[in-house]
């Protein structure tokens, strides 16, 4: 088993590639320019990567994101200079989307809005980046990517890249429980979900589902080992165990997308015991 780590990343997650990419791109196209704001939708950490990079370019950045996103998440955005527009938590991601495509439409000429959840870019980051690192860094063939659907970006870009290198390899998409779920990844599933517009799930052989213990129990887990990492990542591994658990010879390749120190005010870390010595 081999994981990419990605809380290596400048803006502490995975989301930094997509986010350079879409901005990037904007500006060579002529879609962002001086005077205009970024604004997109985020569950915290493709936020950080907006507000973080933005600053950087010079633009100021508005992040429509859920209320009960974590605290280290938010503080983080607003250390970059960002607005924060909060959603009732209880409404769930999708009033996040509702919202934030209500803002666009009410002052297009106002914003830069990237919609992380279409933009082709995004797709384009994992395929051109992401993916084409992991061929080039695990030593042998790969055959299993197991990832989850936020955006959709990375589990569309990474996969169509591995198809290309290993036609026979598995796409194993991780599917959290509906509550209290995953930061970050949609449980997809009910009719009523939306799915992101560029979330190609033909590649996606089969799902495998992660409760909320079995992620923790896995976060913990990471940590034992000395890699402190986020939700996704522990619910990845999860994932990654049952998959493994019906095989005798395999190469799985992960992401453990984002820091652990983004959830200590989620509870995630939060043991119920101390042991002095």
């Amino acid at each position: 088993m081999f994981a990419k780590a990605e809380w290596m990343n400048p803006g502490g997650s995975l989301k930094d590639r997509p986010v350079k990419q879409m901005l990037c791109k904007a500006v060579e196209q002529g879609a962002l320019v001086p005077g205009k704001i970024i604004l997109d939708s985020s569950s915290g950490n493709a936020g950080i990567s907006y507000a973080m990079i933005g600053a950087a370019m010079g633009y100021e950045v508005i992040i429509v994101i859920p209320g009960n996103a974590s605290q280290e998440r938010k503080q983080r955005l607003l250390a970059h200079g960002a607005t924060l527009v909060e959603t009732d938590p209880l409404e769930g991601y999708d009033e996040v989307l509702r919202h934030v495509h209500a803002m666009y439409e009410a002052s297009p000429d106002k914003y830069f809005f990237c919609d992380q959840y279409k933009n082709t870019e995004n797709v384009n980051a994992h395929y051109l980046g992401t993916a084409a690192e992991i061929v080039e860094q695990v030593p042998c063939p790969i055959t299993h990517f197991v990832g989850g659907v936020g955006t959709g970006g990375s589990l569309t870009g990474i996969a169509r890249r591995l198809r290309d290198h290993y036609p026979e390899i598995e796409i194993v998409a991780v599917r959290p429980e509906r509550w209290s779920g995953v930061e970050g990844l949609k449980p997809l599933g009910e009719p009523e979900d939306i799915v992101p517009q560029i979330f190609e799930a033909d590649y996606v052989d089969r799902w495998v589902d992660v409760s909320a213990d079995e992620t923790k129990s896995c976060c913990l887990k990471l940590a034992h080992h000395g890699y402190f990492a986020g939700q996704s990542s522990g619910a990845y591994l999860a994932a990654c165990e049952k998959v493994m658990k019906a095989l005798t010879e395999a190469t799985v390749v992960t992401l453990l997308c984002d820091l652990g120190e983004r959830y200590f005010s989620a509870g995630l870390w939060n043991h119920g015991h101390s042991d002095q010595r």
